[in-house]
């Protein structure tokens, strides 16, 4: 996740907290593809822990519905069927509403700084065409502006829908269409901070609707070399 300077003075994170990171970046960045296996061993020996870290941290993907474990199979990144991906952001935009309109009412100064700043590095990443890195910046604003909304049972909720739509996005959408605009985020943004709740709802709307007028049912591949995948980072 992104590491900003605020965050320099937070204690130091375990290990299977850092191995849970980065699993998630990987899934917002999307080179973990639907279906990808998650084996313990191999994992294990890609980030040189126990399986029993890995099982920890695979469990708590399970809970936030990433990741898909099955007895005598073992753990994949989940699929998600095309009903499942519309129930997903119809959930989002529930959730979405209600981040925005408590948004409007508790955010600071510095959360606005600080979420000002994703969006000028959501944009470095498009210019520069990294798009992952512009995916996992995207999905960080939304995490961000959830932690800011002044209510943590919101924050968990987003997180699960966040790192579940990049998991559809990753599914269902063709790299032929162009990145998100980082004005609407911006937009958000700007209304957020002038307290104008209507207005910034209409836009997240439209925002999440975007997103998924992108969406193209199609059958998933996966990327089962996890030595590949986490030596990139």
């Amino acid at each position: 996740m992104i590491q900003l300077a605020d965050d320099l003075d937070r204690d130091q994170p375990t290990r299977d907290e850092v191995i849970y990171e980065r699993v998630f970046d990987a899934i917002l960045e999307q080179r973990l593809a639907p279906g990808t296996r998650l084996s313990e061993d191999k994992l294990g020996q890609v980030f040189g822990v126990s399986r029993t870290i890995i099982r920890k941290v695979l469990q708590r993907l399970e809970h936030e519905g990433v990741v898909e474990i099955h007895r005598n199979r073992g753990a994949s990144v989940a699929n998600t069927t095309a009903e499942q991906a519309r129930q997903v952001l119809v959930a989002r935009q529930a959730i979405e509403r209600a981040i925005v309109l408590s948004a409007c009412e508790h955010i600071q100064v510095e959360d606005l700084q600080r979420l000002q700043l994703l969006i000028q590095a959501e944009q470095a990443a498009i210019q520069a065409q990294d798009r992952g890195r512009a995916l996992r910046l995207s999905g960080e604003l939304h995490l961000q502006l959830a932690e800011a909304c002044g209510n943590e049972f919101l924050a968990n909720f987003a997180r699960m829908m966040v790192s579940r739509c990049s998991l559809i996005i990753a599914q269902y959408e063709t790299h032929a269409h162009p990145l998100c605009s980082t004005d609407e985020h911006a937009a958000i943004l700007q209304a957020i901070a002038e307290k104008d709740s209507e207005l910034a709802v209409g836009l997240m709307h439209e925002h999440i609707q975007h997103i998924e007028a992108k969406l193209v049912l199609s059958e998933p591949s996966a990327n089962q070399d996890l030595a590949a995948i986490f030596a990139e980072d």
